[in-house]
Protein backbone atom coordinates (compact mmCIF):
# COMPACT_ATOMS: atom_id res chain seq x y z
CA UNK A 1 0.00 0.00 0.00
CA UNK A 2 2.62 2.54 1.10
CA UNK A 3 5.27 3.25 -1.53
CA UNK A 4 8.06 5.80 -1.84
CA UNK A 5 9.48 6.54 -5.27
CA UNK A 6 12.63 8.63 -5.61
CA UNK A 7 13.74 10.48 -8.70
CA UNK A 8 16.10 13.24 -9.73
CA UNK A 9 19.42 11.49 -9.33
CA UNK A 10 22.09 11.62 -11.97
CA UNK A 11 25.55 12.84 -12.87
CA UNK A 12 26.66 16.30 -11.81
CA UNK A 13 29.95 18.18 -11.69
CA UNK A 14 31.52 19.04 -8.34
CA UNK A 15 30.15 22.36 -7.15
CA UNK A 16 26.88 21.79 -8.95
CA UNK A 17 23.36 21.20 -7.68
CA UNK A 18 20.75 18.48 -7.81
CA UNK A 19 17.19 18.22 -6.50
CA UNK A 20 15.87 14.81 -5.47
CA UNK A 21 12.16 14.05 -5.18
CA UNK A 22 10.34 11.38 -3.20
CA UNK A 23 6.67 10.81 -3.93
CA UNK A 24 4.76 9.05 -1.16
CA UNK A 25 1.65 7.06 -2.05
CA UNK A 26 -0.73 5.41 0.37
CA UNK A 27 -0.12 7.96 3.10
CA UNK A 28 0.53 11.66 3.69
CA UNK A 29 3.99 13.14 4.06
CA UNK A 30 2.93 15.76 6.60
CA UNK A 31 1.93 13.08 9.12
CA UNK A 32 5.36 11.46 9.41
CA UNK A 33 8.98 12.12 10.04
CA UNK A 34 10.55 11.94 6.60
CA UNK A 35 14.24 11.57 5.89
CA UNK A 36 16.91 11.08 3.29
CA UNK A 37 19.73 8.58 3.71
CA UNK A 38 22.65 7.75 1.46
CA UNK A 39 24.95 4.80 1.05
CA UNK A 40 28.22 4.64 -0.85
CA UNK A 41 29.85 1.32 -1.79
CA UNK A 42 31.60 -0.25 1.19
CA UNK A 43 30.13 2.25 3.63
CA UNK A 44 27.25 2.25 6.09
CA UNK A 45 24.00 3.92 5.26
CA UNK A 46 24.18 7.51 6.49
CA UNK A 47 21.40 9.86 7.52
CA UNK A 48 21.67 13.15 5.63
CA UNK A 49 18.44 15.01 6.42
CA UNK A 50 15.22 14.73 8.42
CA UNK A 51 12.00 16.68 8.60
CA UNK A 52 9.46 16.02 11.34
CA UNK A 53 5.69 16.16 11.05
CA UNK A 54 5.96 19.57 12.71
CA UNK A 55 8.37 20.81 10.05
CA UNK A 56 11.61 20.80 12.04
CA UNK A 57 14.69 19.84 10.04
CA UNK A 58 18.06 18.44 10.99
CA UNK A 59 21.32 17.72 9.15
CA UNK A 60 24.69 16.22 9.97
CA UNK A 61 27.74 18.43 9.74
CA UNK A 62 28.81 16.77 6.50
CA UNK A 63 25.93 18.34 4.57
CA UNK A 64 24.80 21.20 6.79
CA UNK A 65 24.59 24.43 4.83
CA UNK A 66 24.58 22.61 1.50
CA UNK A 67 21.53 20.32 1.62
CA UNK A 68 17.92 21.29 2.33
CA UNK A 69 15.02 18.92 2.97
CA UNK A 70 11.49 20.13 2.33
CA UNK A 71 8.02 18.77 1.68
CA UNK A 72 5.03 19.67 -0.42
CA UNK A 73 1.83 18.29 1.09
CA UNK A 74 -0.19 19.13 -2.02
CA UNK A 75 2.05 16.92 -4.14
CA UNK A 76 2.70 14.47 -1.28
CA UNK A 77 6.38 14.81 -2.05
CA UNK A 78 9.59 15.27 -0.08
CA UNK A 79 12.58 16.97 -1.69
CA UNK A 80 16.29 17.10 -1.08
CA UNK A 81 17.96 20.13 -2.60
CA UNK A 82 21.69 19.51 -2.82
CA UNK A 83 24.04 22.40 -3.52
CA UNK A 84 27.82 22.73 -3.74
CA UNK A 85 28.10 19.00 -4.35
CA UNK A 86 31.36 17.27 -3.52
CA UNK A 87 32.90 14.04 -4.74
CA UNK A 88 32.16 12.44 -1.37
CA UNK A 89 28.44 13.05 -1.89
CA UNK A 90 28.43 10.27 -4.48
CA UNK A 91 26.05 7.57 -3.22
CA UNK A 92 22.67 5.97 -3.64
CA UNK A 93 20.15 8.21 -1.94
CA UNK A 94 17.13 6.68 -0.21
CA UNK A 95 13.90 8.27 0.93
CA UNK A 96 12.54 7.13 4.29
CA UNK A 97 9.18 7.40 6.01
CA UNK A 98 9.07 6.92 9.75
CA UNK A 99 6.61 4.68 11.54
CA UNK A 100 3.48 6.03 13.18
CA UNK A 101 1.13 3.93 15.29
CA UNK A 102 0.41 0.67 13.50
CA UNK A 103 1.84 1.94 10.21
CA UNK A 104 5.42 0.74 9.68
CA UNK A 105 8.43 2.63 8.40
CA UNK A 106 9.09 2.49 4.66
CA UNK A 107 12.03 2.90 2.29
CA UNK A 108 12.24 3.98 -1.28
CA UNK A 109 14.21 2.07 -3.90
CA UNK A 110 17.01 4.60 -4.08
CA UNK A 111 18.36 6.93 -6.73
CA UNK A 112 22.00 7.21 -7.78
CA UNK A 113 23.85 10.49 -7.38
CA UNK A 114 27.30 10.69 -8.95
CA UNK A 115 29.51 13.75 -8.52
CA UNK A 116 32.43 14.07 -10.92
CA UNK A 117 35.48 16.31 -11.13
Amino acid sequence: QVQLVESGGGLVQAGGSLNLSCVLSGSTVSMYTMAWYRQAPGKQRELVATITSGGSTNYPDSVKGRFTISRDSRRNTVYLQMNVLKLEDTAVYYCYKGSRGYLPASWGQGTQVTVSS
